[in-house]
């Protein structure tokens, strides 16, 4: 069978190859009779920052073939629009007559006359150096150094035909001879075929995907090799990074790296998910012409990760393992189990899944926990994270539908609280693994569950969204149907104690000093670039903001009678530095489309401080038993 399908794909490669390298003049004549979309993306030869592309539809049998490049893509969240960085749309006929394009949005183009299509050409600028000009977070994005680095993120890149977006989807990339790539996306042998109009100055790369997702699903990263490729169990491991000067090498980052992914592999057991794991870190410069967001993006199989190239080793190794150890665990969710919303994603017309509770909150628990289960941090270090991200999600809106707020992710106010699936997310997950404890007698978690319903699906069965909850109830426990129902699906806030004393851990808060605008743990005030505003952020409050009658959301106009905005923010904080208790003060606020003059005496600010310490004696046997099972696993 196996040689069977490599006879069928390199006789397909062959073809289509030769398609995109014959003269124009007789392109159509040779067009492909197979379902399948042939691109071409051309690192060698720039042209003002831009790379050139080719797309090689499919045959197409309408009048109008209309062309997308996605509007978001799964794991962003957000509406991006990717489209916005491509320029020069052209499209050829028979013979290379030109045919008619219509950008009819800004991911969208018409073309007509489309039964004679053979291909489009078009270029594409990358987002790393205009960062300031757009939202798209760095690992996201793109990035062209000409003969030094290429960050593909395929989203931003290549696109896709209406109604063939389920089909084969070929990609060569001419490259430096240089370069070599890193990327989870299945390779052929290099086929030395690539579209005419490049030229053959370089070494072309093959890569394809059953259907356009897994072409979007695995980012590529081109640069001088500095990389290591290494096996855990039954995974390989390619871990390739990009320091502009040189100065961070793969090799220094390995040791750490094997050690966090061994342990996650100890913790999932024989929970097999995936063959193959691809890191790709870009170091950024933090100039203004480089990425700016810190962070990382998971796919199925792989991950882009972005950190400052300045940070010291100690601190990169724990950026990694805190970053890369919740984007590996994503090959449990979504890689094994998702909804139909992401299984089919409507790249331009997304409808959005109600269970980030699962896909982001479960994961995030699971890249805490498993550090103190395998013995990585102490049990006292784990309780500070709890109790960390107890004081983050009270930044949010702790009221609102977890579910809810997924379903809408990309609208407000639900846009603004997306930060919470780490927080409040993991915390959901904290909680069904005590439950589930409890209802066991510490013998099955939130990972068993997990286990089970991977199981059930896997990457190719989806689930409905609406009846995930009802089976997980199924599968468990009623009392863990009763917290979906009140505090996930549900606009109960989460009595965390209540929890807690399951496990004979004593949960209690003390008042301790805070500043007046930025707290010690997160700021009371954030800023609106687009109206170029200053607002309060939802949630809880010093006892300074509260006694004056500060709300969340509430705009802040005037300070004692100086106007402040975003453009002098830093001068509102600097003044507030110089607040004493029993000043008269006088805050101006819009607050509902009205101005509200909030009037009272300066106070010392404090705010709640939770602890979160072991019980020096257990209140019966069971709080014992579920602890050790909770932090160690059965």
């Amino acid at each position: 069978m196996k040689k069977i399908y490599y006879i069928i794909a390199c006789s397909l490669l062959i073809v289509s190859c030769d398609i995109l390298n014959k003269p124009l003049a007789s392109s159509h004549q040779l067009a492909p009779k197979n379902k399948l979309t042939r691109s071409a993306i051309d690192l060698v030869s720039l042209s003002n920052d831009r790379i050139k592309v080719r797309v090689q539809p499919a045959p197409i049998y309408k009048d109008v073939a209309t062309f997308y490049i996605p509007e978001t893509v799964p794991g962003t969240y957000s509406d991006d629009d990717y489209g916005k960085f491509i320029d020069s749309v052209a499209a050829y006929g028979t013979f290379g007559k030109k045919l008619k394009v219509t950008k009819t949005s800004d991911n969208t183009w018409d073309i007509k006359n489309a039964r004679n299509l053979d291909y489009i050409d078009y270029y594409v600028n990358d987002t790393y150096d205009v960062e300031a000009e757009h939202t798209i977070f760095s690992p996201a994005g793109t990035n062209f150094k000409e003969n030094e680095q290429f960050m593909l993120n395929l989203h931003g890149i290549l696109g896709y035909f209406k109604d063939q977006e389920e089909m084969p989807y070929y990609v060569d990339i001419n490259r430096p001879e240089t370069m070599e790539a890193t990327t989870s996306l299945p390779r052929f042998a290099d086929s030395l075929y690539v579209a005419q109009d490049f030229g053959n100055t370089g070494i072309t790369d093959t890569y394809k995907g059953d259907r356009y997702f897994d072409i979007v699903d695995n980012p590529i990263m081109y640069n001088v090799p500095s990389k290591e490729v290494f096996t855990i169990d039954d995974i390989t491991i390619e871990l390739s990074v990009y320091s502009p000067s040189g100065t961070v090498k793969a090799s220094s980052l390995k040791p750490n790296i094997e050690r966090m992914i061994k342990a996650q592999k100890n913790y999932l057991g024989d929970f097999n998910a995936t063959d193959r794991y691809t890191i790709l870190l870009y170091l950024t410069t933090g100039e203004a012409d480089d990425a700016q967001d810190l962070g990382a993006l998971e796919h199925h199989t792989s991950t882009v990760v972005v950190l400052p190239e300045s940070m010291p080793q100690e601190n990169l190794d724990d950026a990694m393992v805190n970053v890369v150890s919740h984007e590996f665990f994503h090959i449990v969710t979504p890689l094994n189990l998702h909804a139909t919303q992401i299984h089919k994603f409507k790249y331009n017309d997304p409808e959005m899944s109600m269970h980030l509770w699962m896909y982001e909150g479960i994961t995030e628990y699971f890249a805490q926990h498993f550090q103190v289960q395998q013995g990585l941090v102490t049990p006292e270090d784990f309780y500070n994270t709890l109790v960390q991200k107890i004081s983050n999600a009270k930044g949010y809106d702790d009221v609102m539908s977890f579910t809810k707020m997924s379903a809408n992710i990309l609208e407000e106010p639900y846009a603004s609280n997306y930060g919470n699936v780490y927080e409040k997310g993991a915390l959901i997950g904290m909680c069904l693994d005590i439950l589930m404890r409890k209802n066991s007698n510490g013998e099955r978690g939130v990972l068993d569950l997990m286990k089970e319903l991977t199981y059930q699906y896997g990457p190719n069965r989806p689930f409905e969204d609406s009846n995930l909850i009802p089976q997980i109830t199924q599968l468990t426990y009623p009392e863990v149907g009763e917290f979906f129902t009140n505090h996930v699906i549900g606009t109960q806030p989460i009595q965390y104690k209540d929890f807690f004393d399951l496990v004979g851990l004593d949960y209690s808060t003390t008042l301790v000093d805070t500043g007046f605008l930025l707290g010690k743990e997160r700021p009371y005030i954030n800023g609106n670039k687009e109206e170029n505003t200053i607002y309060v952020l939802p949630g809880n409050l010093n006892t300074f903001l509260t006694a004056l009658g500060v709300q969340g959301n509430d705009v802040i106009t005037a300070v004692n009678g100086t106007a402040y905005d975003l453009s002098n923010v830093y001068d509102l904080i600097t003044v507030s530095n110089s607040w004493k208790a029993g000043d008269a003060i006088t805050m101006t606020v819009q607050r509902d489309g009205e101005e509200v003059a909030l009037t009272g005496t300066v106070i010392t600010p404090q705010t709640p401080q939770a602890t979160l310490v072991e019980l020096q004696t257990y209140n019966d046997d069971l709080q014992r038993v579920l602890r050790e099972k909770w932090l160690k696993g059965s």
